[in-house]
Parts: structure tokens; C-alpha cells; sequence
């Protein structure tokens, strides 16, 4: 068989992208034919599309204390660049800042301050890495069962390590989530609104995620037995502060399955000295499987020393009731340094390297999402102290948990007013974005932005029926395990339609919240399933749900309508989304600018430096070189 002609090959390819795409189309095609009768099948009773301005203001009063209240959207940007021998990683967070008053008869007022940019509203941080380096500070290249050695699967050349390497990434989340903990305790900005470029619960759960692994702990994170106040973090540290989230008026942590040891810690770190009768009258544990399985976490907390038991009590470890308060000690020390501390004179060479036993060393990506985590969980803190109101609006999502785990389950448990049987849900769209966009614009006359879905947990992200036991009981999707409960509320919002084509409206955005004991963990709010565990144990999930668009919820009133007040008619770019976060983008983007011109003029100095031509030559890569020659030539012609 003779080789291909190179214009077969493109006349090859040219039918092969048609006929995919064709077949792409006509498929959607069919999925968006299911949509049309979807408002009165399904989505009826779950739209909410009345938000009251005046409900809004009492509300504002009753949570901020005040109707006229400080908000910032904060929002990052990345860069990374191979200059010579090394990689330049940038990452950094802005906000914009304002002002917004609630009115009883009229939509909120909206004020943004001026000179953002002046202000210094933002934190950065940039690290150059030589590149044989970089596979020793990114845990994600080495090798899942042996984390010492590199991952033959991953790249190995020098363009491929800085093009897939995670460092910019990892800087920028921890930047992110630092700004808005820094300006949720700032007094003089006194901010009771936050606004975030991310997913509150998906972020959380995807850090516990990159976290998990405690043999990678020993082998790629710099923190594990780095000293604060002179005792040296421990595996055991990490443990309880990966999933230290604390809120009694919540019931978080909950007593049941990979939450209960740190559900003990809390406990005992409020009551200081419990026996094991008086711990399980505490989580109001009666049945014989729930006792054993508190008895048998007793037991292993014991072993791991961080209890003592003494005349049948147990007690915190002393050097263990000081876990957080170290912990949060080590995140603002390290945080400050990467994004606040000067070159000149700093103890290391860069601000991503630590003293650890008398040597410098490099803070990892795992490292960095260890103190993204930690941030993340103090903010919560915060705003739960503070009554700072913390959303987290994302813009493109591929979530599918509306259609997958949510409707699935209400359906089962007969919370759905509707005859659409499930099977349906199948041939619609894959995304619930696409779902309920979709289904707006096939019902123009009886859908009308703004609105929103009701708001339900985030834990239904992680949820499904129970098949085997039915009606009231849930399993985990991934090894039966099932995310934090109670802790988010998360909806989907439409929120701008134009005046000329009713037709033409704003994209869906994902919406998660923070959850607020006092408004949303009320009893008609509460739903209790059953999760089964693999002993035979069945421990309940405490979720919240509002289960129709009936269900009176007032911060969800409260936030429609801010998010319509800041959804700008005048930006075409950012029509239906949110002002101050497309402000704070602008922000992150001039910032992103000026520090590539930065990077890409250094290199241009350095190339026309007649004094290092010599380590040009040998320090640059081959691709360099040739483009520098190139580009040479060009000029010449």
C-alpha cells in the first residue's frame, strides 16, 4: 500500500470533522426535542421567578444588621512562561469593592468604587523554577503507588513539564481564596459581602481530593513536620484539619461515616471530658451498630494518641487541642510570605521555599492545596462569625447532579409533582446548564428571567437512590461515600433577557452559597435519608432541601436579588452575569498584561545582553535558539 498524498490526507480529515459534528448536531438536535414539555413535566414547581424587594431589605436588615453593606468580587489570573532553562509561574487574585443598598420599594442600588486599580486591591505572587525541578515541586507527576519517583506516564521533555505542570494553577486558587480572607477580616474594609469565580463546595471537595493521599504526604509535602511554636505539624494534624469545619448551630461535623473521628475531636475540644455514653447522647446515637462504630473511632483515636483515656473518659490530647490554631498560624505565615514578603533580604531565595531542619526547601502543589483548604475553611469560619454572605457564582459548568442525583431522588421520594417518568431524563441534554437554558427558550411566555431553581445541598452532588432498599435511603456515588452535608446550598440562576427578543437571554450560571443555621437549618428545610454502610450500619444524612418553589427562603430572595442588581444591561460581554466579578476579571487581566510585558521584555534584555551570550547559548533550549534565529533572518529580509 503506497503512503497517503497530503492532500487526501486533508481531504481525510476535512470528512471525518464534518461527518462527527453532523452527527453531534443531529443528536443535540434530538436531546433539545425532549425539552419542549419539560417546563410542565418538571420544572413547574421548581422555578422560583418572584423575588421581593421589600423582603429583600428586611432580610438585609435582620442578617447584615444594616441595609447598607460592603461587598467584593474576587477573581484570579495565571501565567507561565519557559524562559532558557527555567519556567516564570504567575498567579494572582483582585477584587472590585462597593457599596450596595437595600431599599424596601425598590431595587437594590448598587455602588462600585473608583480607582480600584489605585487601591491595591489584589495579591500575586511569582516563582521561577529551573525545569528540572519542577516534577519535584508538582506532586501531579509523580507516580501514584511510589510518590518518590516521577510518573513515566507524564511528559518528560522540557516544553511538556511547563506547559502540563499545575504550579500557576495551585498559586493562583490559593491567592484567590487568601484575598478574600484577607477582606473578610479587614476592619477598615468591613465587607459583609463575597463574591467568587468558583464553585464553594466542588473547590472544597476536589482540595480533599488532591489531599487524600497520606503516602504522598510523607514523600511530597514540605509542611508535614514543619515547626510552628515549636511543635512540628503531624500526619495526625493534617488529618483533623483537612476536614476541620466547625459549626455547632449546624451540627458540622456530622457523627457518621469518614466524618466521625473529627465529629469526636470537635466535641471534645467544647465539653473537654466526655465518656463514651455521655459522646453518644451528644450525637443523639441510640442504636447498637452507630454505638459499636463510635467505640471502634474511640478506640483508633486512642491508638493514634490523639485522645487519652483515663477512668473511662476520654480526653483531648493536650498537643492536639492546639491543632487548628497552629494550623491557621502556618496558613497566614505562609501565606503572607508568598504573596506579601520582599525579595531583598528574605531569608530564602524564593517565596515559595521554606527552613524546615536547617534546609531550604520548595513548598509543593500538594503543600498548596493543603493551605488553599485551610484558607477556604477559615473564610467559612469568618463569614459564619461575621454574617458575611459568601457565593460563589460559576459561569461554564459541565455539572450534571440536577439531573443525575437531584431529580432522581425527589422523584423516588415523591417530592416531584410531575407524570415525566425517569427514563426521560435520559435523552435529555448532558449538562444541567444546557437543560434548563434550553428548556428557557422553548418556553418563553411561561419562563421569564429572572429566575432561579430551588436551592438544595450540595451534598445531592454526591447522592443517588438507594436501589436495593428504596423510598428514604441514599448511597454514595464513588464508594458509597458522601460529601459534607449542610454546609452548602447550591441552585442554577437566569438573570437577563433582552427588551428587543425575548428570545435572546443570558447563559445559566451555577450558584453556591454558604449555608446560615439561623435561616436555613430550620425543620421544614431538613430532609433525612439513610446511608447504608458496608457493616450494615445505617447513619443519617441531614440534608437541606427547599423542596418546591413554595418553600419561603429568604436568603435566596436576598441573593436574587443582589445578583439581579449587579446583572449589568449595558455590557454586552457581560450580559446577565455579575458586575463585580466582570470588574474584578478586568482587573486581573491589566495585572496579567503588564507582568507578561514584564517576563517577555526581561527575555528580550537578556537576549541583548552582549555579557551573557555565551550562557544564551548554552543555558537556552533548542527551540530558543531557533526561534531566535528565525526570527533573526525575518529581520534581515
Amino acid at each position: 500500500m503506497s503512503a497517503p498524498k497530503l492532500s487526501n490526507t486533508v481531504k481525510h480529515t476535512c470528512d471525518t470533522l464534518r461527518q462527527g459534528a453532523t452527527k453531534q448536531v443531529a443528536d443535540y438536535e434530538q436531546r433539545f426535542g425532549a425539552l419542549k414539555n419539560l417546563y410542565d413535566y418538571l420544572l413547574a414547581n421548581l422555578i422560583v421567578t418572584d423575588f421581593n424587594k421589600g423582603e429583600a431589605w428586611k432580610t438585609a436588615k435582620e442578617f447584615f444588621g444594616t441595609e447598607a453593606v460592603r461587598f467584593a468580587g474576587v477573581d484570579g489570573t495565571l501565567y507561565s512562561r519557559p524562559l532558557f532553562d527555567m519556567v516564570i509561574f504567575f498567579g494572582g487574585a483582585y477584587a472590585s469593592t462597593g457599596t450596595v443598598t437595600f431599599s424596601p420599594d425598590a431595587q437594590p442600588k448598587v455602588k462600585y468604587d473608583s480607582k480600584t486599580i489605585q487601591q491595591n486591591m489584589g495579591i500575586s505572587s511569582v516563582v521561577p523554577i529551573y525545569i528540572n525541578e519542577i516534577p519535584d515541586v508538582d506532586h501531579t507527576f509523580a507516580a501514584q503507588e511510589q510518590p518518590n519517583e516521577q510518573n513515566p506516564a507524564k511528559p518528560t521533555t522540557d516544553e511538556e513539564i511547563a506547559n502540563n505542570s499545575l504550579i500557576a494553577n495551585a498559586i493562583m486558587t490559593f491567592s484567590e481564596y487568601y484575598l478574600a480572607l484577607k477582606l473578610a477580616t479587614d476592619p477598615e474594609q468591613n465587607i459583609h459581602i463575597l463574591l467568587m469565580d468558583r464553585s464553594l463546595s466542588t473547590e472544597r471537595a476536589s482540595l480533599l481530593y488532591e489531599t487524600r493521599k497520606t503516602s504522598f504526604w510523607h514523600a511530597k509535602s514540605t509542611i508535614l513536620g514543619y515547626e510552628v511554636d515549636g511543635v512540628a505539624i503531624d500526619k495526625s494534624d493534617l488529618t483533623l484539619a483537612r476536614q476541620h469545619m466547625g459549626n455547632v448551630e449546624l451540627g458540622l461535623p456530622p457523627p457518621r461515616a469518614d466524618y466521625l473521628h473529627t465529629a469526636i475531636v470537635t466535641l471534645l475540644e467544647q465539653k473537654k471530658t466526655l465518656t463514651p455514653q455521655q459522646i453518644l447522647q451528644a450525637f443523639k446515637i441510640t442504636d447498637e451498630k452507630r454505638t459499636q462504630r463510635v467505640q471502634r473511632t474511640l478506640g483508633r483515636l486512642v491508638e493514634r494518641q490523639v485522645l487519652t483515656q483515663e477512668n473511662g473518659a476520654y480526653a483531648l490530647n493536650p498537643r492536639y487541642a492546639t491543632t487548628w490554631e497552629r494550623i491557621r498560624k502556618l496558613t497566614l505565615d505562609l501565606g503572607d510570605k508568598l504573596f506579601f514578603s520582599k525579595t531583598q533580604g528574605a531569608e530564602t531565595a524564593s517565596s515559595m521555599k521554606i527552613w524546615k531542619n536547617g534546609k531550604e526547601h520548595w513548598l509543593t502543589t500538594l503543600d498548596i492545596s493543603f493551605l488553599t483548604l485551610f484558607t477556604l475553611q477559615m473564610l467559612l469560619e469568618e463569614c459564619w462569625k461575621k454574617r458575611i454572605l459568601l457565593v460563589g457564582i460559576t459561569k461554564d459548568t459541565a455539572a450534571r447532579d440536577f439531573k443525575r442525583q437531584l431529580v432522581p431522588i425527589l422523584h423516588r421520594e415523591g417530592y416531584l409533582k410531575t407524570q415525566m417518568k425517569l427514563e426521560a431524563l435520559a435523552e435529555l441534554p448532558n449538562t444541567d446548564r444546557m437543560i434548563l437554558q434550553s428548556a428557557s427558550v422553548f418556553n418563553t411566555d411561561k419562563v421569564q428571567p429572572p429566575w432561579s431553581l430551588i436551592e438544595y445541598d450540595s451534598a445531592f452532588r454526591t447522592m443517588l437512590p438507594d436501589g436495593e432498599r428504596g423510598k428514604g435511603y441514599v448511597s454514595g456515588i464513588i464508594k458509597n461515600k458522601i460529601s459534607l452535608e449542610k454546609a452548602f446550598l447550591k441552585t442554577y440562576v437566569q438573570l437577563s433577557q433582552a427588551k428587543s427578543d425575548p428570545l435572546l437571554r443570558s447563559n445559566v450560571l451555577l450558584i453556591d452559597r454558604l449555608a446560615y443555621p439561623e435561616f436555613d437549618y430550620k425543620p421544614p428545610n431538613v430532609t433525612v435519608f439513610l446511608n447504608a454502610m458496608s457493616d450494615g450500619t445505617e447513619e443519617p444524612v441531614e440534608t437541606l432541601l427547599f423542596k418546591d418553589k413554595t418553600a419561603p427562603n429568604k436568603l435566596q430572595n436576598l441573593t436574587m436579588n443582589l445578583l439581579i442588581a449587579m446583572a449589568p444591561a449595558n455590557i454586552p460581554e457581560a450580559f446577565g452575569h455579575n458586575k463585580a466579578l466582570f470588574i474584578a476579571d478586568k482587573i486581573a487581566k491589566w495585572n496579567y498584561s503588564q507582568f507578561k510585558s514584564v517576563v517577555d521584555s526581561t527575555a528580550v534584555w537578556i537576549l541583548n545582553n552582549h555579557k551573557l551570550r555565551k550562557f544564551i547559548f548554552y543555558m537556552s533550549t533548542f527551540r530558543e535558539r531557533r526561534s531566535q534565529i528565525e526570527h533573526t533572518r525575518r529581520e534581515k529580509t
